[in-house]
């Protein structure tokens, strides 16, 4: 009988991502997806996503749009917009994105906030800048917030708009959040608490927040969960305490919602 040699078995090609925290501009955070094959659910993010789109048609869904980024384009979210990226599950897609902090964008914006109303950029030139920085924004020779300073000017000049965008939320749900958010979530009796019935409940809440409940709880446990990675090294410790089962539980969920896992986001 022919022993298979495991040592000769090739490494899966897809889901190859890199996660980088780089201590300029208010934190920025890059993502570097090669391949990506896992669809992103709908979730927000504090910063903007500024996504450079290396292979395959990027998607991203609002809640009431459905937008196609070809490759060599530019896909843009705001701040607390609620969107969903579905990957293609075959061949993957190959993105890099800049997650950047209002702050700098409303500085380089004369103080005012920005807004971006398109979401995809066509833009040579930028998408060339961005693509300079996504490929070397680990060369000690570069001086790299000050380029990519530079290149957000450009940007906030010819696409942002200045007006103010904020997310719909009620004290009500915020509430509801800050004391349930490590209790096992149950749509009847959360829907009974309210006075209502479970279908009224998800129709008010879908409204208001842009997320179902489930959703809407794991995206602030593994916001939660980031924060303790930044001091804690015990991963089943970080899981209990952010209301997962135990690490693969945590893992599965963190990669779902940042594209890698939260060893690899520690690592950063």
């Amino acid at each position: 009988m022919k022993i298979r040699d495991v040592n000769n078995i090739p490494a899966d090609p897809h889901n190859i991502s890199t996660y980088h925290k780089i201590p300029i501009l208010d934190g920025l955070e890059l993502l570097n997806a090669k391949k990506h094959t896992l669809d992103f659910p709908f979730h927000t993010h504090n910063n903007f996503n500024i996504t450079l789109i290396l292979n395959q048609t990027f998607y991203t869904k609002l809640n009431d749009k459905f937008l196609q980024a070809p490759i060599g384009t530019i896909s843009i979210t705001n701040p607390n917009e609620v969107h969903a990226t579905p990957c293609d599950n075959k061949l993957g897609n190959s993105f890099f994105t800049f997650y950047v902090a209002p702050d700098v964008l409303k500085t380089l914006n004369k103080g005012h906030d920005v807004f971006f109303e398109d979401k995809i950029i066509y833009d040579h030139d930028l998408v060339n800048r961005f693509h300079y920085l996504s490929e070397h924004f680990n060369n000690p020779a570069l001086d790299l917030e000050k380029e990519l300073l530079h290149v957000l000017e450009k940007l906030v000049a010819r696409y942002a708009s200045s007006m103010y965008f904020s997310d719909q939320k009620t004290v009500l749900f915020q509430d509801f959040i800050s004391e349930n958010l490590m209790e096992k979530f149950s749509l009847a009796d959360t829907a009974k608490r309210f006075g209502l019935d479970k279908y009224k409940f998800l129709r008010l809440f879908k409204h208001e927040t842009g997320l179902t409940p489930n959703n809407y709880i794991l995206l602030h446990r593994i916001e939660k969960c980031k924060k303790l990675l930044a001091k804690e090294t015990d991963l089943m410790e970080v899981a209990i305490e952010t209301g997962f089962y135990d690490v693969a539980h945590l893992s599965r969920h963190f990669k779902r919602f940042t594209g890698v896992t939260p060893s690899e986001y520690k690592r950063a």
